[in-house]
């Protein structure tokens, strides 16, 4: 199972039923030993939820360092297709105006594909269309390298072309790098586990309501849902901005034909 494959908010709901059943099952089970009352059960309480503490926070880095790298990716291709667009006005005509075209087209490419969730079909279409448009900007550079190869503009064209090739690879390969699937069903198995052996401390504990359980697990669901979401390259309440892009295309389709 791969909760990557699942919607957010279902998961989200989910979890959220499946911990606060955990805490009215423990709470239940407390009940019928509230008279036993067993020994340091509040230290085992305390140590869990400590636990539970600790591998939110460890899974809140990876998601965040994941966050942060998707963010910079998009800084950094946008530099390098602005790069290369200025570097294409160089170019002798008709290659520059026939390149700054294709720019406009892979630029809008670019955006679709990270402002909005595609079918896997119409994501597999756009990607495939900017190899396409790849394929057709090096092309043009191939032929102009063959009429003349000591052209100082073609040289520092193809540099950042290629720059501008590896960036995408670069921010595909960033897009699939997710937390473990392994991490996060440990981090809700534990979140249940300590929901319900709250639940039962509270059930020993005739002056505990069930409020302050019911809220730790709301808490917790609502923390997991920013770490998935956070963790998520695709729309969502949490998302890389996508100005950087922005500002280059819209520089781009500035430029003069």
């Amino acid at each position: 199972m791969n909760l990557a494959d699942y919607p957010l908010l279902l998961i989200f709901f989910v979890s959220l039923v499946v911990i606060l059943t955990a805490s009215e099952i423990g709470r239940r089970y407390g009940l019928r030993h509230r008279e036993r009352k067993p020994q340091n059960i509040s230290t085992l309480e305390g140590s869990i939820l400590g636990l539970l503490a600790l591998i939110i926070g460890f899974t809140f880095a990876m998601a965040l360092s994941g966050f942060e790298a998707r963010r910079d990716a998009v800084m950094y291709e946008a530099n390098a297709i602005g790069t290369t667009a200025l570097r294409a006005r160089l170019l002798p005509a008709p290659y520059s105006s026939e390149s700054i075209k294709l720019l406009r087209e892979y630029v809008q490419v670019r955006l679709d594909i990270a402002r909005r969730v595609l079918p896997p079909k119409e994501s597999a279409a756009a990607i495939a269309r900017s190899r396409a448009l790849q394929e057709a900007l090096w092309q043009q550079v191939k032929e102009m390298a063959a009429k003349d190869n000591a052209m100082v503009p073609t040289g520092l064209y193809i540099q950042t072309l290629n720059e501008m090739f590896d960036r995408q690879e670069a921010r595909h390969a960033m897009a699939l790098n997710h937390v473990p699937n392994t991490v996060l069903i440990a981090l809700y198995g534990l979140a249940i586990v300590a929901s319900a052996f709250a639940g039962y401390a509270a059930g020993l504990d005739a002056q505990r309501s069930r409020l302050p359980i019911y809220t730790i697990g709301v808490l917790v669901s609502i923390v997991i849902f920013l770490i998935q979401d956070i963790d998520r390259p695709g729309p969502g309440l949490i998302m890389v901005s996508q100005q950087p892009m922005l500002d280059t295309a819209a520089s781009i389709a500035a430029f003069a034909d």
